[in-house]
């Protein structure tokens, strides 16, 4: 860059407020990392996720500087920050923000870019990099970073210069925070970085929502009220589209039972008398039609093949997605539409009251609500069983009485979170967390982070396999440092859970699946500075439970179960 395109001055003060000074009427000047911020700020970004490094000095000294300055949080390792900014983007539904230095710094987000994508969660990440005046000459952690993540991500790229940080970092929120959402990556060279710019202020952005199209809504309308066993699955883009309110009256208004997924939980509130989840089986095995709002149609729901069993008709399929590109291309769909979802569902309403005939799914509502009853009864004898070891579904037993209406529960772990989606259905959306269709262990820690800072007042559970929690453990200690309280419940059952028992069954033997016997995870949460307890008596889980929510601190209550009780399962994900 020419001298005659920068100022290296310091930035002036603004007399609004911010460190990126004015430069004149609506513009601002500063280092590059305090437009960052000022840009980040402007989006809705409240919280910046670290590990230090010196490649983004700047954007640490732009959150101090800022008025008021901007949270930075600091971990013990980047795949934390960067899954606490995924987890946040989940549940503010604005994007988190992740500051992550050069090289290894940006390669240890990877997974968490991944599970963005697979999620649709809005996030940025930014990256440090080697400086632009260097490069190609062989200094620190000099790599070409964008090309790793793009294949992860609605958008890489490197803004190569002070002056393209406004409108790059800009860019970069927009898209992650658009239908589709996702992760986006920038990274600034590191002089770059330190140099200076000035240009147009950032502005909140405004975004139009995506209509979809009229005669496609009627036409799944009339397929609607011409069912005679209809289930609505609602899926986690439902709850980041905003249509929660949209979902709940369309179920309530028409009387049409409802699945609920991902974070999807909790827009029909656990206990609703139309939420039949835990008649999953019965519902998408004997409908004649399925209709999948805001979730992928993939190995979760059967790749979207619903019925057909015993020679009977398969059901027709309806996929209801938030943008174009969403809606399933591999399955049979009998009707489809796209866009913004509330739009989307209040126009399947509509069209629905608008048919001539009045559906009446009562026969059909009344036998999956006899299913649902039926599961509750069995599940119970598991809920309180006596068993020694102690049976993981004991767990929920005393966990989800426990829970308040405003919880989020996470789930970090295979076989023991995977009793979590059978047991905990949260009464308000916006409260669960889980690793979705990308399966990732090692998010929890980051995603009880961010879940203790967008919901200060609330309950925050994280379940732990113990397996999962080899990935980020440490980072207690980060709950400790910046006085965030969770309560972590883990199944300890000494083994790789939902590997060995799948190897047992194909080979008659297992190998890798096997971790050291009743080691005390607790004693490693107190070594941090928080508290916890092991317990072996199914009679001592609820007291330690109590313990653990007045506690006040990181508090893990280490249960030892069943390695034996494995979660019974119908798929092994292929």
């Amino acid at each position: 860059m020419s001298d005659d395109t920068r100022t290296d001055d310091p930035a002036p003060t603004d007399p609004t407020g911010g460190a990126a000074g004015s430069a004149g009427t609506g513009e601002l000047a500063g280092h590059a990392g305090e437009l960052g911020v000022a840009v980040a700020r402007a989006h809705g970004v409240e919280t910046l996720f670290t590990l230090s490094g010196a490649h983004v000095f700047p954007m640490y000294d732009g959150a101090v500087k800022a008025d008021p300055p901007m949270r930075l949080l600091d971990v013990r390792h980047e795949q934390t920050a960067a899954f606490a900014a995924e987890a946040t983007g989940k549940l503010t539904r604005t994007p988190g923000l992740a500051v992550l230095t050069a090289g290894p710094g940006v390669t240890n987000a990877v997974s968490a870019l991944a599970q963005a994508s697979f999620a649709g969660s809005p996030m940025v990440v930014v990256g440090g990099r080697a400086p632009q005046n260097r490069w190609g000459t062989g200094s620190l952690q000099e790599i070409d970073q964008p090309p790793i993540v793009e294949s992860v991500t609605k958008l890489a790229r490197t803004l190569p210069r002070a002056d393209t940080v406004l409108g790059g970092f800009d860019e970069a929120f927009t898209a992650a925070g658009s239908s589709h959402r996702g992760p986006v990556f920038v990274d600034v060279p590191m002089d770059e970085f330190f140099a200076s710019a000035s240009g147009p202020a950032p502005v909140p952005p405004g975004r139009a929502p995506l209509e979809p199209d009229a005669e496609a809504l009627t036409h799944v309308g009339t397929l609607l009220a011409e069912a005679s066993r209809p289930v609505l699955v609602i899926g986690t883009d439902v709850w980041l589209d905003g249509a929660e309110e949209s979902a709940l009256r369309l179920v309530e208004q028409l009387g049409v039972p409802a699945i609920t997924n991902g974070m999807g939980r909790g827009i029909v509130p656990g206990g609703h008398p139309l939420l039949v989840t835990k008649a999953r089986g019965k519902a998408l095995g004997g409908a004649d039609l399925v209709v999948v709002v805001g979730t992928p149609l993939d190995f979760r729901l059967g790749y979207g093949v619903f019925g057909g069993k015993d020679g009977a008709t398969p059901a027709r399929v309806v996929h209801l997605a938030d943008s174009p590109g969403q809606v399933a291309g591999h399955a049979d769909l009998a009707a489809s539409a796209s866009g913004d979802l509330t739009a989307v569902l209040d126009g399947v309403q509509a069209a629905v009251e608008r048919a001539p005939r009045k559906p009446d799914w009562s026969a059909w509502v009344r036998d999956l609500q006899d299913a649902v009853r039926a599961a509750a009864e069995r599940d119970r004898e598991l809920l309180t069983a006596e068993a020694d070891p102690v049976h993981p579904a004991r767990i929920y037993g005393e966990l989800v009485p426990r829970l308040a209406d405003d919880a989020v529960v996470i789930g970090d772990g295979g076989d023991f979170v995977s009793f979590a989606g059978k047991y905990v259905e949260p009464k308000r959306p916006g409260g669960w967390l889980d690793p979705g269709p990308y399966g990732c262990l090692g998010a929890g820690l980051g995603a009880a982070i961010a879940a203790r800072l967008a919901r200060p007042s609330a309950q925050v559970v994280l379940l732990l396999g113990d397996g999962a929690a080899g990935f980020s453990l440490m980072d207690v200690d980060t709950l400790v440092r910046h006085g965030l309280p969770v309560v972590m419940v883990m199944g300890n059952n000494s083994a790789w859970a939902l590997e060995k028992g799948p190897m047992q069954m194909l080979y008659g033997y297992d190998v890798v699946a096997d971790l050291a016997p009743r080691t005390p995870y607790h004693r490693v949460v107190e070594a941090l500075g928080g508290g916890g307890e092991e317990v072996t008596d199914p009679r001592q889980i609820g007291p330690a439970l109590d313990r653990a929510f007045a506690s006040g601190v990181p508090y893990l209550v280490n249960v030892i179960t069943d390695v034996q009780a494995a979660y019974p399962r119908a798929t092994f994900g292929i």
